[in-house]
């Protein structure tokens, strides 16, 4: 009897709560396929870094479970309240609780099951989509293929069984508790509206704007960001977002009472008082769902960020296929040169140095100047500390001024398709990053440049990829006639190489180790050749840099383009792919709650429609003011979640921009992910409406 009861009431819930049951099916899907990257024998064989992905993923499950199981909870004891009217009558015909409770517990395991074995099964799908575009963005091929890792099956599982269990339980404390009063009243008084110090309450709506209006101000204008600082305002937003639903729903009432004409207007009056009335009853639901639908725009934004950062500035950050460095001078590459012959097709190669003058203008002026340094290489009264920059303890850029010949750098140039330079014999140019000159702006009048005639005469600047990143210089080198040259010293030497075709996947270490001894690696943790390694000594040397970049940086003795792109994009996949994971869950946890809410009160709302069509209302009108009541009940948590996303997001992509050197509008990113959260907003909604028609009619 009892079998076949749950077995009919799964059926019911399935049909009645789908936007549920379609939720946990994904995010089982999400959960599985994301595993998968965490068990992988193939993708943890990728990279030397394979440990980075299995971490982030990790973490990002760690952030997720809970709100699995907070969704879970919620759902539970939704659903037990709806019921308890049913189940207190269960109790009056004579059934026991525990009979109730095991009821119960069998109907919420045998839903979660179905939606766990379909959630498996789409996660197949996902899985193949997932490892697609993972080595899509690695340049990986990947051939289909199902990964069917025991390990990855478990982990899915036993999260989402934890959640369901730990949920079940709760639920089963509360059943010991009630009675059949309880039981029978639960569901009035979740419908009763009490209505005190409305007009006291109301404030808070401003307050809730006006701090946001602060926040925005403080974000852009004030420089001084302390733990202090940055804590108040986190606390601040937090009461902010669940003050304001208390400040609208007040403020709503107390219109509604002194009757402001915008409530003779059409149907105002109604959608006014249903929308304030929800909004009472759920303001602390509304605003954890403002606080998830916020978390879940910042983290898409900040992988849009990154994803924009790879596409745009990895390849010319390192646009030569092959380079070495080398602290010696002096030395031939011999080994190196004979390892690409061996390995690869040369079409061209080429050996040169880079110099110095014994001076250090250009770099005490970047760190006396970029923000990146701040105030740390500058006296109290702003004067440069000489000290500290001669110290140079970050090695963001070498001891002295780095130089290059003017023909070694139109062969470089050639050799990346650039166009020629020419300067005159009293004329120097600097290449430089076109973050750093955008940020110091033109500095040429502040340096003093000296030829084999006399001093030199800027020619200009230019910002195109260079490979300065410890290789053509940290960040810029200044280039002067070759006749100038006769007066420096040979700094430190460089190997660039042109291949055909694409290098093999293990040439960057094969080159790291040519010489493998635990006695001769460098502080990039890369293995030195061996002229190189006799006399090394990062500080004593002095000739090692590696430029000012902070949020994406790589430093290393030999780059291979095809290499240590994929190596880099796999970092950043690392960071990317988990934030994606964690928006995606928070956004579809958040949505299933507001529309399980407006499905379940479609059966309430009944008997409010059929009077309105009793009065004359046409079917097409009903339609119309259930769109305009969810549009109203979806936006309102939508838009305090963009507002906040929004200041916080075009804040960290101008920062962002401005660190990394990305060509892009900070608004881009907050755009691009409002768009994505719109998009699978409108699936929910689209749902949600459909469903909620469906039944208003089905009931009338």
């Amino acid at each position: 009897m009892m079998c076949k009861l749950a077995l009919r009431n799964v059926k019911r819930m399935a049909k009645d709560y789908v936007v549920y049951f379609m939720t946990m099916a994904v995010v089982t899907a999400l959960m599985f396929s994301f595993h998968t990257l965490l068990f992988s024998k193939d993708v943890q064989n990728l990279f030397q870094m394979d440990a980075m992905m299995s971490v982030m993923t990790g973490l990002a499950t760690a952030f997720i479970v809970p709100i699995i199981a907070w969704l879970i909870n919620y759902m539970v004891r939704f659903v037990l309240e709806k019921r308890s009217r049913e189940f207190g009558i269960y109790l009056l015909v004579g059934v026991k609780k525990k009979e109730i409770a095991r009821l119960y517990f069998t109907e919420n395991l045998l839903l979660g099951a179905g939606a766990f074995l379909v959630g498996m099964g789409l996660g197949l799908l996902f899985q193949q989509i997932l490892l697609s575009i993972f080595y899509s963005m690695v340049q990986l091929d990947y051939k289909l293929h199902l990964e069917w890792n025991r390990n990855c099956i478990l982990m899915t599982a036993a999260c989402y069984l934890g959640c369901y269990l730990l949920a079940l339980f709760r639920s089963r404390k509360k059943f010991r508790k009630m009675n059949i009063h309880d039981l029978m009243e639960s569901q009035r008084q979740n419908e009763e509206i009490k209505e005190t110090h409305e007009k006291a309450k109301r404030w808070f709506l401003p307050l809730s704007v006006l701090f946001l209006v602060v926040f925005g101000v403080f974000l852009f204008c004030f420089k001084a960001w302390d733990t202090g600082v940055v804590i108040a305002f986190l606390i601040g937003l937090v009461l902010t977002i669940y003050l304001f639903y208390t400040g609208i729903a007040a403020w709503i009432a107390c219109y509604v009472r002194k009757k402001g004409a915008a409530i003779y207007r059409g149907d105002a009056l109604f959608l006014l008082r249903q929308f304030s009335s929800k909004i009472r009853t759920l303001r602390f639901t509304m605003g954890t769902l403002t606080a998830l639908f916020t978390l879940a725009i910042l983290g898409s934004s900040v992988a849009f960020m990154f994803n924009h950062f790879q596409n745009e500035v990895l390849v010319s950050k390192f646009p030569f296929d092959v380079q070495v460095y080398s602290s010696n001078a002096k030395d031939d590459f011999k080994q190196e040169i004979a390892l690409l012959k061996q390995e690869t097709t040369i079409k061209e190669i080429f050996t040169y140095k880079v110099y110095e003058n014994e001076t250090n203008q250009v770099n005490a002026y970047l760190y006396t100047h970029l923000k990146e340094f701040g105030t740390k290489y500058l006296n109290t009264d702003g004067t440069p500390d000489w000290k500290k920059i001669n110290k140079n303890e970050e090695l963001a850029y070498c001891n002295y001024d780095t130089y290059m010949g003017l023909s070694d750098y139109n062969r470089l140039r050639t050799m990346i398709g650039l166009s020629e330079v020419q300067l005159k014999e009293d004329q120097y140019a600097i290449h430089i990053k076109d973050r750093v000159l955008n940020q110091i702006g033109d500095f040429s009048g502040q340096i003093n440049i000296q030829g084999t005639d006399g001093k030199l005469s800027f020619a200009g600047y230019h910002t195109e990829g260079f490979s300065q990143n410890g290789h053509n210089g940290g960040d810029y080198i200044i280039i002067v006639p070759d006749a100038a040259l006769a007066q420096m010293h040979p700094y430190y030497a460089e190997l660039v190489a042109d291949i055909k075709d694409k290098a093999p996947v293990d040439l960057e270490n094969r080159l790291d180790h040519l010489e493998e001894d635990p006695d001769k690696i460098s502080v990039n943790g890369h293995a030195m050749t061996e002229a190189a390694s006799d006399d090394w000594d990062g500080e004593a040397l002095g000739n090692s840099c590696s430029g000012s970049d902070t949020i994406v940086t790589y430093t290393a003795k030999n780059l291979v383009r095809d290499n240590l792109i994929p190596e880099v994009k796999y970092m950043l996949s690392s960071l990317m792919f988990p934030l994606f994971y964690i928006g995606l869950v928070f956004l579809c946890v958040a949505l299933t709650v507001l529309s399980v809410q407006q499905l379940s009160d479609s059966v309430k709302y009944k008997f409010r429609y059929r009077v309105l069509s009793q009065i004359g209302y046409s079917r097409r009108e009903i339609r119309r003011m259930i769109f305009k009541q969810l549009v109203g009940y979806y936006l309102c948590p939508a838009c305090v979640a963009l507002a906040i996303s929004g200041l916080v997001c075009v804040y960290t992509g101008g920062k962002f921009d401005f660190y990394t050197g990305v060509q892009a509008a900070p608004a881009t990113y907050f755009l691009i992910s409002s768009a994505l959260f719109f998009g699978i907003y409108l699936v929910y909604f689209i749902i949600t409406y459909i469903g909620f028609c469906r039944n208003v009619e089905e009931q009338g």
